[in-house]
């Protein structure tokens, strides 16, 4: 048996004989990257890598050496692809965005949309982003507030798109990809739940609850405590609160903000029943314009990728190459494709940086496609 001391250091010369060829192949890398600059051809040649990865694979002794032999070169071809990014965009070629910065939103005569009535968590995002005194109007349904500003009825439109304990609001995901809308801005708001009934109801006097899906589930642990009250989903808690008003039934109650007492005269019967007290829901400003403040430092995609193996890291790797920090990703199935998804991602840096013109420079060429929401 040899010295496990004199196996290594054999290793170790053939990894120095490894990096000396990496390196030698990036130097050849920047002469087809400087072709393709001259001629205008795409980087990602994707009948060509897979014809070079079954030929080098099919030089391998065995299987299992042929797989590491495909997935080495897998990698060596996709880091060659970021370094002509890297190249193109050195050389002044943009990746064009479509989006023109402003100096900040013009909402001096902006007409503002929101999901709900009077009341509702929607409405205390947009005063707290707009202003209180903001020309607004409330409709019933998110996919009203995104048409609202397909037809020029609204300048922008506030929905929720995430809570810090229920998750992402997923029918808004899906609006941001079937409408051309834009994310400008976003409003972190606190959310408190409060039980809310009639004047003089009491807690043993329920036995209906109304509420959005989203807030029940924010309340689960209280209303686990009363298994035996029913439980109804309403498009908006403001909803929910008004209904008990209009019903004026001491058996039901309404699970939302305190502030709905003094719009639909209501009373507190119990407070700050969310599970989490440090409850919070993320807002976002949409606008159909393709806009954004020269401020913005995140930026929010979408994109779908081939079905099959490797096919979501690869796009992912762009982001690790380039020193992104993503802060969020999320997936939603595609319809009519059972087991298939749109990825999004939300991520750290502006459109003027270089790192991030690489991304989405390599996103843009090796997914089937890519959808930038915005940058705010």
């Amino acid at each position: 048996m040899r010295d496990l001391l004199e196996i290594r250091e054999e290793i170790d010369q053939i990894d120095d004989q490894i990096v000396k060829l990496y390196e030698e192949r990036m130097n050849l890398t920047s002469e087809v990257a400087e072709y393709k600059i001259g001629t205008g051809k795409q980087v990602f040649d994707k009948e060509r890598e897979d014809t070079k990865l079954r030929t080098l694979s099919a030089k391998a002794s065995c299987e299992f050496t042929k797989n590491g032999v495909r997935e080495l070169f897998e990698q060596i071809m996709a880091m060659s692809r970021k370094k002509q990014y890297q190249l193109l965009t050195q050389h002044g070629i943009a990746n064009e965005t479509g989006f023109v910065p402003v100096d900040k939103l013009d909402c001096r005569n902006a007409r503002i949309v929101f999901q709900g009535l009077e009341g509702a968590y929607s409405q205390q995002a947009m005063e707290m982003f707009f202003g209180e005194n903001c020309d607004n109007f409330h409709v019933a349904t998110w996919k009203d507030a995104m048409e609202a500003i397909r037809d020029g009825r609204a300048d922008y439109a506030v929905l929720p798109i995430e809570n810090s304990s229920a998750g992402i609001v997923s029918e808004n995901y899906d609006l941001l990809v079937e409408y051309d809308n834009y994310i400008v801005g976003e409003q972190i708001v606190r959310i408190d739940h409060a039980l809310l009934g009639v004047p003089g109801a009491k807690e043993s006097d329920i036995t209906s609850v109304f509420s959005h899906k989203q807030s029940l589930m924010q309340c689960s642990d209280f209303l686990e405590q009363h298994a035996e009250w029913e439980r109804f989903s309403l498009s908006n808690n403001a909803v929910a609160a008004k209904k008990v008003m209009e019903d004026g039934l001491k058996n039901q109650a309404a699970i939302a903000s305190a502030k709905n007492t003094e719009i639909y005269g209501l009373e507190v019967m119990c407070s700050s029943i969310q599970n989490n007290k440090n409850n919070s829901t993320r807002f976002i400003v949409v606008t159909g314009k393709k806009i954004y403040t020269e401020a913005a430092r995140r930026i929010s995609i979408c994109f779908e990728v081939n079905h099959e193996s490797g096919a979501l890291y690869h796009a992912l790797s762009h982001f690790i190459y380039n020193g992104i920090n993503m802060t969020n990703i999320q997936s939603r199935p595609l319809q009519n494709k059972n087991w298939e998804y749109r990825f999004f991602v939300d991520f750290e840096g502006s459109f003027g940086e270089e790192s991030v013109q690489n991304a989405l420079r390599g996103l843009k060429e090796e997914t089937i496609s890519l959808k930038i929401l915005g940058t705010y």
